[in-house]
């Protein structure tokens, strides 16, 4: 489990100039109102589009994929919101990790926090059961406003990024801890804690089953929310955030918990999941991280990629 961030006087060897370097000039823009960041955010979405095709191409398949009845001129422009609002996401994660709590607060609303609070006061801990929509740093940050929690987390290769994005989550969070460190996370929900958990990604093969995902009838999914649910003796507790329309600010919403979850078969509680996942993408689907090849591992071995 992290507690702190760690830093030593390596990171400012010359090599890593560059990012920090970066990392001043975003500082700078969080003298900027938040209209004007996401203004700029979503320029750099649009000439993102230009200089990244590979992660075009990738998230242009996704929306095939997964919205089959959409035409050509509907996946064409909610694939450049996408875009706009995947570089709007730099600006969400840098007030995340450096706006004051104050700040925070003045722009954020919450709700269905009661049902978090009550879970806790039964002595159980709580799974949100998140996404990977873009503003999620941000979503983190203003739960962390009235119940701070434990993050789950892939350490970064990078030891300057390590460093920043464990001491901008820390935050909002008590600690964070590996994603693969399983025996800590349940040990975490057992105190109780609250414990952050998305299952909408591909994690490859060993540790999937292939149940439908929207559009696709063999997406794989991982089933770690009925191993959490049950050894923790937690709560699963759907959580939705999104960046206003008008971009003044954040909501998020957390729903009640699942009841019968975890049920008696983990094949059903994934598919029960993907569905939740669906209906949240579907919320606000410029907001969705696109851009990860959600459907390269197939069932077997030999199948043809979905994405040539």
């Amino acid at each position: 489990m992290v507690e702190k961030a760690q830093f030593t006087s390596h990171l400012y060897h010359p090599k890593y100039w560059l990012i920090w370097l970066g990392v001043g000039f975003m500082r700078l823009t969080q003298l900027l109102p938040l209209r004007i960041q996401m203004k700029m955010g979503a320029a750099i979405g649009r000439l993102g589009m230009k200089l990244v095709a590979s992660r075009v191409k990738t998230a242009r398949r996704n929306l095939e994929l997964c919205f089959p009845d959409m035409t050509e001129s509907e996946i064409q422009h909610l694939l450049t919101q996408n875009f706009e609002q995947t570089g709007k996401a730099i600006f969400d994660t840098a007030n995340a990790w450096w706006w004051s709590d104050e700040k925070i607060q003045q722009h954020m609303t919450i709700k269905g926090k009661e049902y978090v609070e009550q879970t806790l006061a039964s002595g159980q801990g709580v799974i949100l059961f998140a996404v990977h929509c873009l503003p999620l740093e941000m979503g983190a940050r203003i739960f962390g406003q009235f119940q701070p929690g434990v993050g789950v987390y892939r350490p970064h290769n990078n030891p300057v990024m390590e460093y920043l994005q464990v001491k901008g989550r820390l935050r909002s969070n008590k600690a964070l801890v590996p994603k693969r460190d399983l025996r800590q996370m349940v040990r975490s929900l057992r105190e109780p804690n609250v414990i952050w958990y998305t299952a909408d990604q591909d994690f490859g093969r060993s540790s999937a089953i292939f149940i439908p995902f929207f559009n696709v009838a063999e997406a794989a999914t991982i089933t770690g929310a009925t191993t959490l649910a049950r050894l923790g003796k937690a709560k699963v507790l759907p959580f939705f955030v999104e960046r206003n329309s008008d971009d003044t600010g954040y909501n998020i919403e957390i729903q009640p918990p699942l009841e019968n979850f975890p049920g008696e078969n983990e094949i059903e509680d994934a598919k029960r999941g993907n569905k939740i996942i669906e209906e949240i993408i579907s919320r606000n689907k410029s907001q969705y991280m696109w851009l990860h090849r959600r459907f390269k591992t197939r069932p077997n071995k030999g199948d043809a990629s979905l994405y040539k």
